[in-house]
């Protein structure tokens, strides 16, 4: 299956909305083989198998906002209807709903980026802290170089000149 989806495929078709990460109805359709009304359809029948944190419907703002930013959904510009986005749990409990042997096998690629990408994120995270250390650190040699410099710069400087001899009577 992953030699017909690549994983950047998927991967592509993943926005981050209300702080989270998700599928949109009609990228999870496409990818299922299916229609979207018969997703949807499918969801709305099993309804109480997605609850708000698994999956939630996109305002009018964010619909636009998706639509701008991403330019394979364009045609969703001139649809009344408001697509569903559907959390890495909810695109587990499609599986289930849909009910095919493609479902359960694109739900598992799908499962597995999720992953794939909790894992790169928490590299980064690893790797921003070991940057944030060499910035302390650096910062700390920073104040250090440029005292040295300053130290530098005074010895190195030209001697004032002696000063002037008063002219004049000395009382």
């Amino acid at each position: 299956m992953s030699e017909l989806m690549p994983i950047e495929r998927i991967e592509n078709r993943i926005y981050l909305i209300r702080g989270h990460k998700v599928l949109l109805d009609r990228d999870l359709a496409q990818l299922y083989g299916v229609e979207t009304k018969y997703l949807n359809r499918q969801v709305k029948r099993n309804l109480s198998r997605f609850p708000a944190e698994y999956m939630f419907q996109l305002t009018e703002k964010e619909k636009a906002k998706v639509v701008t930013n991403w330019h394979h959904l364009s045609s969703l510009r001139f649809s009344h209807q408001l697509p569903y986005a559907f959390t890495e749990h909810g695109v587990a409990m499609l599986s289930a709903v849909l009910n095919s042997p493609r479902a359960v096998k694109v739900s598992i690629l799908i499962i597995n980026t999720f992953i794939r990408l909790r894992q790169l994120l928490a590299g980064n995270k690893e790797l921003a802290k070991k940057i944030e250390k060499l910035e302390v650190k650096h910062s700390k040699h920073e104040l250090e170089i440029t005292t040295i410099f300053k130290v530098l710069k005074k010895l190195l400087a030209p001697p004032p000149p002696p000063p002037a001899k008063k002219i004049g009577f000395i009382q």
